[in-house]
C-alpha cells in the first residue's frame, strides 16, 4: 500500500545555524550512478520549444526510451490525451515497453531536469522521498510555467512519497553532487538575481544543505553560449566518483566559450576535497559549434545521463570529436556501457539528454 502523502513547507534554520530540519536528517541527494529505480521524461508537445524543427523531436524521445529500457524502467509525464500516440513511437522505437509508464501528468514543456522532482533518500532506511522546489522557467524567460511548477507534487503523490516544498527556486540541471557531501553549482545560475533575490548566498547554500543533505557547495563561474538556463551545471562540469570531475573544456582561444571554460577548469583545480587532496579532473572536449537559425546551441558532451550498468551520451554528428568523448567517458565510468546518441536535433531546443530527464533513486 501506498504511503499516506506528506508535505512539509518548514525551512532550514538561520544561514548562521547548521542544523538540518529534524524530519530531514540523514536524507541525501544520492550520486547519480548510483542504483536507480527508474528515470522520468516529460513528453515532448510544445512546438515552440523546437521552433520549426518540432518535427523529429517526438521520434528521438522514443529511441531515448527504448534505450533507457534496456537498463531500468522509465516513467513519462504526459497528459492522457496524447499518450496513444507517444506509446505508438515508442513501440516502434523498440522499447521494453514492460518497463514504461506513462502518469496523467500535463505538462507546459519538455524539461524534466529542470521541473521534475529532486529526489532525496535515507541511507538508514532506505526510504524515497521528493524536494519540490519552485521552478519559474529559468528566471521568467517562459510562460506559461504552471503546469510544470505543479510535477514534483504529482509525482510523490502518485507514488505515495513524502514531499518538502522549499520556497526556492531550485533547477535539477543547476545541480550535480558526488553523494558524499559535495555539490557543484555556478554562480551565473544560483546567484542570479531572476531566480531568488531575496536570498543571500549563505541562504542559497543553507537551503542546499538542509534539503539535499550536503556539507560543500563547489561554485564554478559562468556557462556556454546559448544556454538559456543561464550557465546550469550539467552543461558544464558532473562528478563521474566521489572526488572526480569530467569538465568540459574548448581548445581553440577564438571560440566564444575560451574564456568561460578556461576560468572553470583554473577553478576546478583550485578546489579541494574534504580530505584536502586535489580532484581528478577529466578535460571533456566541447564540440565543434552547433549552429541552428544563424544561433549557436549550447552543445555539449556534458550532457550525458548516467543510468544502470550505461551511459547516453550526446554526439553531434562530428565522428571525432564524439568518439574522443565517449572514449574519454568510457575510462570514467568502467563497467558501463557509453551509447552516443545523436543530439544534433534535440540540442535546438537548448538541451540533450540530462536536461530532459531525471534519475529517481532505488
Amino acid at each position: 500500500m501506498s504511503k499516506p502523502l506528506q508535505t512539509s513547507n518548514a525551512q532550514p534554520r538561520s544561514p548562521a545555524g547548521e542544523k538540518l530540519l529534524p524530519e530531514l536528517a540523514g536524507f541525501r541527494r544520492p550520486a547519480e550512478w548510483e542504483l536507480q529505480e527508474a528515470i522520468w521524461l516529460s513528453w515532448p508537445h510544445r512546438r515552440a520549444t523546437w521552433p520549426r524543427h518540432f518535427r523529429p523531436i517526438p521520434a528521438k524521445f522514443a529511441e531515448i526510451v527504448a534505450h533507457i529500457s534496456r537498463f531500468e524502467k522509465v516513467r513519462i509525464d504526459l497528459a492522457r490525451p496524447l499518450q496513444a500516440r507517444a506509446r505508438s513511437l515508442i513501440d516502434r522505437a523498440g522499447a521494453d515497453l514492460s518497463q514504461v509508464a506513462f502518469y496523467d501528468h500535463p505538462t507546459n514543456d519538455a524539461w524534466c531536469r529542470d521541473h521534475g522532482p529532486i529526489f532525496i533518500k535515507h541511507d538508514g532506511t532506505g526510504e524515497v522521498a521528493v524536494t519540490d522546489w519552485k521552478f519559474n522557467a529559468w528566471g521568467g524567460k517562459y510562460s506559461p510555467c504552471d503546469l510544470d511548477d505543479a510535477i514534483p507534487a504529482r509525482v510523490a503523490g502518485a507514488l505515495g512519497l513524502r514531499r518538502w516544498a522549499i520556497d526556492m527556486v531550485l533547477e535539477g540541471g543547476s545541480i550535480d553532487v558526488n553523494g558524499e557531501g559535495l555539490l557543484l553549482t555556478t554562480e551565473a545560475c544560483l546567484l542570479n538575481p531572476n531566480r531568488n533575490p531575496q536570498l543571500s548566498r549563505a541562504q542559497i547554500e543553507q537551503n542546499l544543505r538542509a534539503f539535499l543533505g550536503v556539507q560543500q557547495i563547489l561554485w564554478l563561474g559562468q556557462g556556454i553560449v546559448g544556454d538559456d538556463t543561464d550557465g546550469h551545471i550539467d552543461d558544464l562540469s558532473r562528478f563521474f566518483s566521489a572526488d572526480g570531475i569530467v569538465t568540459i573544456v574548448e581548445r581553440n582561444q577564438r571560440e566564444k566559450n575560451y574564456r568561460a571554460l578556461r576560468d572553470n577548469l583554473e577553478r576546478l583545480h583550485a578546489l579541494r576535497t574534504p580530505s584536502g587532496g586535489k580532484f581528478r579532473i577529466v578535460e571533456l572536449p566541447m564540440p565543434l559549434p552547433c549552429i541552428c537559425d544563424g544561433q549557436q546551441m549550447p552543445a555539449s558532451y556534458a550532457n550525458f545521463l548516467i543510468l544502470n550498468g550505461a551511459v547516453l551520451m550526446p554526439a553531434f554528428r562530428q565522428p571525432r570529436r564524439d568518439a574522443a568523448a565517449a572514449e574519454l567517458l568510457a575510462g570514467c565510468f568502467p563497467g558501463r556501457e557509453i551509447i552516443p546518441i545523436d543530439c544534433l536535433e534535440l540540442v535546438w531546443g537548448r538541451g540533450t539528454l540530462h536536461c530532459i530527464s531525471q534519475q529517481q533513486p532505488a
